[in-house]
C-alpha cells in the first residue's frame, strides 16, 4: 500500500531532505513521526531532495506500508464528527505528532495512484527564488526567506538574462559536478519579476536539476543584474561547460520548492520507468 504525501517545511534549522547520522533533517523528522503513527520502519521516498536551508511549500513524497503498518492505520476509530478516510486524516495525525507549531508539516495524505513514485513519476519541478535589493530593502520578518543583495539590482536584464537560458542545454557550468551524473536538463521557464513589496522573485521550472543549479542560476543573474555581467555572458558561460568564479552559488535561505509536477495517472508507471532507465545510463 502507498501513500503520497504533500510536505511543507521551513528548512532553516534543517540539515536538508536526506537522513544523515546525528543531524536532524526533514526526512529523519517524519519518518519517526510516520513510525510514532504506524509502527515500524517507514522510509519515505522524495520528489527532490533539497540542501541545507532550502525551504518547500509544495514537496511529494510516498511511504509504502506493510501489512502491519496497514492494519495499524485502518483499526483506529476517527473521532466523532471526523472523516471516516484513515489515510486521509494521517496527515492530520503527523500533525499532531511533530507539534502544533513545528518547522514541518505534512499538509495532505492519499492513496498514492497505481504506477506513482514520488520521484521517478515527476516531470518537472518549480522553484522560486527571493531577493531583497535596495530597492525593497531589507524584511526582517522574511529573512529566513529572503536573500539580500546590498545593490540596486536591474530586475529587467536578469529577466532578459533568465530567459535567454530556456531549453534542453548542457548545464555543467550552472552546477555542483557530482562523478558520472549527467548534467542536460530541460529548463521550462525561468523568469524574474518584483513583487508589490519591490522584492524580485525567480521562478525556474525544470525536468530535474543537477546539484546547487538554482543558486547558480540565480547567481549568474544577479551578476547581471549588478552590471558586472552582460545578459549574454550567461549564455556563453553555459556554453563553455565549466563552473567560473563570476558566478556565484547564493544562499539557500532564498530558495523554495514550491510544486512538482505529474503526469496522468495512467502515464504514471510509464513515467517511472523512462526515468529510471535514464538514470540508469548516468
Amino acid at each position: 500500500m502507498r501513500i503520497r504525501l504533500d510536505i511543507a517545511y521551513d528548512g532553516t534549522h534543517f540539515r536538508g531532505w536526506a537522513r544523515q547520522p546525528g543531524l536532524r533533517t526533514v526526512q529523519e523528522t517524519l519518518e519517526s513521526a510516520l513510525a510514532r503513527v504506524l509502527g515500524g520502519d517507514p522510509r519515505l521516498v522524495v520528489a527532490g531532495r533539497t540542501d541545507a536551508g532550502v525551504h518547500a511549500t509544495g514537496q511529494v513524497a510516498h511511504v509504502d506500508l506493510d501489512e502491519a503498518q496497514r492494519e495499524r492505520l485502518f483499526s483506529r476509530r476517527p473521532r466523532a464528527g471526523a472523516a471516516a478516510d484513515p489515510v486521509g486524516i494521517l496527515a492530520a495525525r503527523l500533525s499532531g505528532v511533530v507539534g502544533a507549531y513545528s518547522d514541518v508539516v505534512v499538509t495532505r495524505t492519499a492513496l498514492a495512484p497505481e504506477g506513482f513514485d514520488a520521484r521517478f513519476s515527476a516531470v518537472w519541478r518549480r522553484y522560486e527564488y527571493r531577493i531583497a535589493d535596495s530597492v525593497s530593502g531589507y524584511d526582517p520578518l522574511e529573512r529566513h526567506r529572503t536573500t539580500t543583495v546590498r545593490a540596486v539590482l536591474d530586475g529587467e536584464a536578469m529577466d532578459a538574462a533568465a530567459r535567454s537560458l530556456i531549453g534542453l542545454h548542457d548545464f555543467a557550468a550552472y552546477c555542483k559536478p557530482r562523478e558520472e551524473a549527467t548534467t542536460i536538463r530541460t529548463l521550462l521557464e525561468f523568469d524574474w519579476r518584483r513583487d508589490r513589496d519591490g522584492v524580485l522573485l525567480a521562478h525556474v521550472k525544470a525536468d530535474a536539476f543537477c546539484h546547487s543549479m538554482v543558486r547558480a542560476l540565480v547567481g549568474g543573474c544577479v551578476a547581471v543584474g549588478e552590471g558586472r555581467l552582460d545578459p549574454g555572458d550567461l549564455l556563453d558561460i553555459r556554453d563553455g561547460l565549466e563552473r567560473v568564479p563570476e558566478v556565484k552559488v547564493l544562499a539557500a535561505r532564498g530558495l523554495t520548492l514550491t510544486a512538482v509536477g505529474y503526469p496522468d495517472d495512467e502515464l504514471l508507471a510509464q513515467r517511472a520507468e523512462q526515468t529510471r532507465a535514464r538514470r540508469d545510463r548516468e
